[in-house]
């Protein structure tokens, strides 16, 4: 029999209550180690064609200065698989000695040709050896689903025996919405679903004795990122298993909204003790996404790094209650609600530097109260979002009242608050527009779009629309959607309605009138 002992945790007692929860092995990617006491590596990923060698390489270079230890690359296809051997030659002839990463979807090839030349490839189970996910319930039986299982083991051997030989790190990347047919008919589109997703592949890798895994759980719904990846953490300690686990808030959009919804997914799971890379996924240039990673964890790890005193997992609050949390504004000395009239709750302030230990049970009417002291706006929104994410992911408290000793005074808290609120699900007063970084499989521009779309729907209340730059990450990642706008080609969009496309190829230039057009007609 194989030795599958490797990729075991290793327990420390003098960290009992901290990471000792979750302590992942160390992986090599190129040179530079990632999980157990390592640092929390950052990385983000071009928009750039990979087949432009020049633009990649020049992207590659912004995204490393900014801060990145890793940088991803799309490879669609074997041709841009094959010219990331180009863009590593003119990075470490300009000085960079940088790992790259390849993002693999639908293409086995292109993963098998990519793994011979970068430190890491990402490959997503829901499509690698399955067929992108049509929606359709599709029953196995138990003989059948094994049989799919031996299939998917034959077709990922080439891959594994290029990765031994290379030394070339996996990436496991589950993500809500593009899981299979087989698994959704299974499991529905849950984090039960994503974490058995998972476990396949880590047990067919774990057959063949290959653990140079890094595994990843990924939504833009925070409550499912942060159900999936303790579910995910549950499955690999029961099975004694440990792996380096990547985060990210999957098409987190742009601009405030967008860093907030990230620090507030990312913060609650490293509050945890959970995550050893991280990459904040925005609408926007890549290299911007590195300051607001940056920003994350240098509140949660005070610059060391790492998370030194993991906080408990609290439990979710009853499903059944009704959750409608409130901002409490401080002014003039008091607390007022959101009415104007004196808040008579409880309200429980604190140094933002040293959060509070809920009980696992919720108690009525607390008002979380941390004092910040800060000047910058953005600042504020990623260090409160980072900081009290989780509480409302979780649904514990009442309410939220932002005290700052800084220039940041008045609406601006409040603001913050709602869109603290709004990022973890807990109260929606607003639209919810979820948007994916571009890379190099978006055919337009996809940050235009997303002003667009925003500027034209902006008037509107409740809606959740999704704007996505291409097929890989719609329909089914914008799971939950009420509406899509997602590129189709060159200049093409889908428009859909919930997981249905309702006008196809649309030319982008009318798309964002078709698309309000539809809503207009649906609201009556």
């Amino acid at each position: 029999m194989k030795d599958l002992t490797i990729n075991k945790p290793t327990p420390d007692p003098s960290r009992e209550g901290s990471l000792s929860r979750y302590l992942s092995a160390p992986v090599f990617i190129g040179n530079i180690p990632l999980g157990g006491f390592n640092p929390i590596r950052l990385q983000s990923m071009t928009n750039t064609d990979t087949l432009d060698t020049r633009a990649s390489v020049a992207q590659c270079i912004r995204i490393i200065e900014a801060g990145a230890d890793y940088v991803r690359l799309t490879a669609q296809g074997i041709r841009e698989a094959e010219n990331l051997a180009s863009i590593k030659r003119e990075l470490r002839k300009a000085g960079f000695e940088t790992p790259l990463i390849a993002d693999i979807h639908f293409n086995p090839a292109a993963a098998e040709t990519a793994a011979r030349i970068v430190e890491k490839i990402r490959i997503n189970p829901g499509n690698y050896a399955d067929k992108r996910a049509s929606f359709i319930k599709t029953d196995f039986t138990e003989k059948e689903n094994n049989e799919e299982l031996e299939r998917i083991h034959e077709r990922l051997l080439p891959l594994i025996n290029i990765c031994r030989e290379n030394k070339t790190v996996i990436r496991v990347g589950i993500n809500h919405g593009s899981l299979s047919d087989r698994i959704m008919t299974r499991y529905g589109n849950t984090p039960q679903g994503m974490v058995s997703s998972a476990m396949e592949f880590i047990k067919i890798f774990r057959a063949e004795n290959f653990n140079n895994l890094v595994l990843s759980m990924k939504s833009s719904d925070t409550v499912i990122l942060m159900e999936s990846n303790r579910m995910l953490i549950n499955e690999l300690q029961k099975e004694v298993l440990s792996y380096p686990v990547h985060l990210g808030v999957t098409e987190a959009g742009e601009g405030e909204d967008g860093r907030i919804r990230s620090a507030a997914g990312i913060g609650a799971l490293l509050a945890e003790g959970i995550g050893d890379t991280i990459r904040v996924s925005l609408s926007e240039d890549p290299e911007k996404e590195i300051p607001v990673a940056k920003e994350i964890l240098s509140f949660l790890t005070a610059g060391s790094g790492r998370i030194t005193t993991a906080a408990p997992a609290l439990s979710f609050r009853n499903r059944n209650t009704l959750y409608r949390p409130e901002v409490v504004s401080f002014e003039s000395g008091d607390f007022h609600s959101e009415n104007g009239e004196p808040y008579k709750g409880e309200v429980l302030t604190f140094n933002a530097a040293n959060p509070p230990q809920l009980a696992d049970k919720h108690k009525s009417n607390i008002i979380l109260n941390p004092i910040f002291d800060e000047d910058d706006p953005v600042k504020l929104g990623i260090d409160a979002a980072s900081l009290m994410g989780r509480y409302f992911i979780l649904k514990q408290p009442d309410g939220i009242c932002i005290t700052n000793r800084g220039k940041v005074q008045g609406e601006k808290l409040k603001e913050i608050s709602f869109a603290i609120l709004q990022a973890t699900e807990a109260r929606i007063t607003r639209n919810r527009y979820i948007s994916c970084p571009t890379c190099g499989r978006t055919k337009f521009d996809l940050q235009e779009a997303v002003r667009k779309v925003k500027a034209s729907t902006g008037h509107l209340t409740g809606l959740k629309i999704a704007v996505m730059g291409c097929i890989v990450n719609g329909p089914g990642e914008m799971a939950g959607a009420d509406y899509g706008y997602v590129g189709a080609g060159e200049g093409k969009v889908h428009i859909y309605r919930g997981t249905t496309p309702v006008k196809k190829n649309i030319p982008m230039e009318s798309a964002v009138d078709e698309l309000l057009k539809i809503i207009n007609e649906d609201q009556g």
